[in-house]
């Protein structure tokens, strides 16, 4: 169950009208970052990826184009409003594909997919899901694979820049405050992963953490 805590699940008015929202929030910019984000990643053609929280799938399409028709990608989101978006805007990508499934539960997938990818949806669980999340990103993962958290990075909110301090406090809620503290690194390590990366945008406020699933790691 969603904690009552968290923000992070979105439907109805406010799914429908979720990209315009990051639109206005980030001045037209999202798009633009989102596609710098995913250039980090070294997507290959051919690779299958596997996107935790999907939301309307405007990331999917972007990462799509990268995987070519010879790659896979599934979208995963507790929202029907969401996946209904997804559907729509992904249409022309025949091998992509959108389920319905709370992520912090136990999925379906073992060693399927050479990349697993979370959009500012980490923040929003209590830790005992955040650890259910990372521990399906580990079994998801093909044994070399990566998995990707792009998030809020750790920091003092009260040396945070000032108009982002605002938006984060009128939009956030309890959980993110308390990301801003938390040792994510440290709960992949316990998890297993291992060459543990980070890049950082936004002033330092967003970051893109990158962790590796052993070669010879056992399922």
């Amino acid at each position: 169950m969603p904690s009552p805590r968290s923000k992070v699940e979105i439907g109805g008015c406010e799914a429908r009208y979720y990209d315009v929202l990051l639109n206005l929030v980030s001045a037209g910019r999202y798009s633009h970052f989102m596609r710098e984000v995913i250039g980090k990643m070294d997507i290959k053609p051919g690779q299958s990826i596997i996107d935790l929280g999907s939301g309307t799938g405007r990331n999917d399409c972007f990462m799509a184009h990268k995987i070519s028709s010879q790659g896979k990608l599934v979208g995963l989101d507790i929202s029907d409003e969401m996946i209904s978006q997804a559907l729509k805007r992904c249409c022309m990508y025949t091998n992509v594909e959108f389920r319905k499934f709370r992520i912090e539960l136990p999925l379906p997938y073992e060693g399927e997919f050479d990349k697993v990818f979370i959009s500012f949806a980490l923040h929003g669980f209590e830790n005992d899901q955040k650890a259910g999340i990372i521990y399906n990103a580990y079994q998801a993962l093909n044994s070399g694979g990566t998995f990707y958290i792009l998030d809020y990075a750790e920091y003092d909110i009260d040396r945070m820049w000032f108009p982002f301090r605002w938006a984060f406090a009128r939009w956030e809620c309890q959980l993110a405050v308390e990301f801003l503290k938390l040792n994510i690194k440290g709960m992949i390590r316990a998890q297993g992963f291992t060459d543990i990366k980070e890049e950082f945008f936004l002033r330092g406020h967003l970051r893109l953490l990158s962790a590796v699933k052993p070669l010879n790691s056992i399922l």
